[in-house]
This record gives C-alpha cells, structure tokens and sequence, in this order.
C-alpha cells in the first residue's frame, strides 16, 4: 500500500483524497440527474458500483444510460484524484461474477498534480446541460478535432454528422414517432429532431417570443456528432461515460456548449439509423449536440 505523503508537504493524504474524489463525482452529468451509482473505499482502494435502484428501467431497460453516468462520475474521480497529487490504476469490470461492480481505483504513489486535472477540477462545479438554441458562429473544426481526440484517448469514438447525416436521422426520428415512439417517454426530444421540440428553459422573456420551435433545422450552427464503440458491452458504455466527460470538461474550457440526447439512440428506427452512418461497424451511445457558448440564447440548466 503507498505511504501517504508527509504532512509538511500540504498534499491531502489518501484518505481525504478519496473522500474528495467522491464528492467530485456528485458534479457528473447523469441520466435525468439519478446519479445512479455507489461508492465503496478502502485504505487506498475507491470501489464503483451501479446503483439499479436508481435505474430508470422504463426508459433505460439495458442500464446503459446509467452505466454511461458512472463512467462520467469514474472519470470526475479519477480526475481528481491525479489533481490531488495521487496516481492510481483503474480495473474496469473487475469481478465477472458481479457486473454492478463498474470499477477499482487505487491509489499506487503519490505524484505532483496533473496540470490539465487541476484545470478540469476548477471547471466542474461550472459544467452545464446547455438546451438553448444555438446562433451565430459554428464551433471551430479544430475544437470537434481536439474533442473527437479526448473522447478517442478515454476508449471511445466520435462521429462528426455532416448535414446529409443529420438529415437521415431526422428523418428516421419522424418515422419513429409515428411509430413505437408513440407512447414513449422520449418523444420530447425526438420531436426535436422533427422540429416540434420547444426546450422548457426557452419561453418568454420580456418581448421576446418563442413560437418557433427548436428544432435541429432551426439549429443551423450547431454541429451534431454520434458518441459511440466498437462493442455494445457494459464495459464499452463505461468508457463512454468517461469519454463524455473528458470531453465536456474541455469542451466547456473550449468555450463549446453540450446537448446529450439519448432518445436517438434508444428508439429502434433511429438508432438504425446511426449504424448505417456508422458503416454498421460500430454502436452509438449517444448523440451530442456541440455550439459555441457565447452565441447562445436564452438560460441553461
């Protein structure tokens, strides 16, 4: 076991260091905020489990939304932690026997901290579901590259549509409402992709209206991409997690804003629909929804 670092250095021991690292984890984004995962410590040990109590199992049958929200909370930790002067290893899935049982963290040696997590540790409590229209200048190509890197360096893949692909899955999003979609709890967001979508933080504000409905037409300078992997397994949706965080991390330092939307991915048509744009060789998780913060209207949540 590491030997915490002498008291006159002012570096937090491991204890306070995984007390820390949990705490950051309530900032990870979460599937309708369920924060659906447990934690378990040790000496120098940070134990993950998924929560099924917290599993929506109407709309999240698989767990895989919830497993995607621990991961972002695993990467928060594990974010802290090297912030925090702490290097650890990470077992993902550890016991075969018990898949609730997401990951280990352990502490290993004490490290100066890691600039980039120091940085990331500041923008969590800033972090933001941003359902506000998007205007005025696209985002920079060269920030989507610099993010489809962060999301590829934590085990995943982003997929960046081009207006023909958002196309498609527009338009397999209105085929799904007029089908299974009908009764599902996911109809609000696929309506955006059929422009009949209008977000509960856009309303009135003084003079001003919201009639029209957000839409992804109407979106015409947000950029649309398919967070997805190789594989379709609980590990793979792990990674993902911590991909999306990686990348909402940076992409918030990066000035860009983030819209997660499951309900694609989720509803079968469209979900279809993204493995033919994804050449079938792989499986989405997620689509998110990138603009620039500062061209935004209106609030956020």
């Amino acid at each position: 076991m590491p030997t915490d670092p002498p008291p006159s250095r002012g570096v937090p021991t491991i204890t306070d260091g995984l007390a820390d690292a949990v705490a950051a984890a309530g900032y990870a984004p979460s599937i309708h905020d369920t924060q659906p995962w447990r934690w378990l410590s040790a000496s120098d040990t940070l134990d993950l489990y998924l929560d099924r109590d917290r599993v929506l199992s109407d709309t999240d049958p698989t767990a895989r939304l919830a497993t995607i929200s621990c991961g972002a909370a695993l990467h928060h930790a594990r974010t802290v932690l090297a912030a925090r002067c702490w290097r650890v290893t990470v077992a993902r899935m550890p016991d075969a026997a018990d898949q609730q049982h997401l990951a280990r963290l352990r502490v290993y040696a004490a490290a100066p901290a890691d600039p980039t997590a120091v940085h990331h540790v500041r923008t969590m409590p800033a972090r933001r579901t941003d359902r506000r229209p998007v205007t005025g200048a696209p985002v920079n190509p060269e920030d989507l590259r610099t993010l489809a890197a962060t999301v590829q360096a934590e085990g995943a893949w982003l997929h960046i549509l081009n207006s023909d692909q958002v196309a498609e899955l527009a338009a397999a999003a209105e085929q799904a409402q007029d089908g299974e979609a009908g009764e599902s709890e996911w109809r609000t967001e696929l309506g955006y992709w059929t422009g009949s979508w209008v977000p509960a933080a856009v309303g009135r504000r003084g003079g001003d209206r919201a009639d029209a409905p957000i839409s992804a037409a109407s979106d015409r300078a947000a950029r649309f991409a398919i967070l997805y992997g190789r594989s379709d397994e609980p590990r793979d949706w792990l990674r993902a997690g911590e991909a999306l965080s990686a990348a909402w991390l940076g992409a918030t330092e990066r000035g860009v804003s983030v819209l997660p939307m499951s309900a694609p991915v989720e509803i079968r048509g469209t979900r279809e629909a993204m493995r033919r744009i994804l050449s079938y060789l792989s499986h989405p998780f997620l689509v998110l929804r990138f603009g620039t913060t500062a061209s935004s209207a209106g609030g956020s949540e």
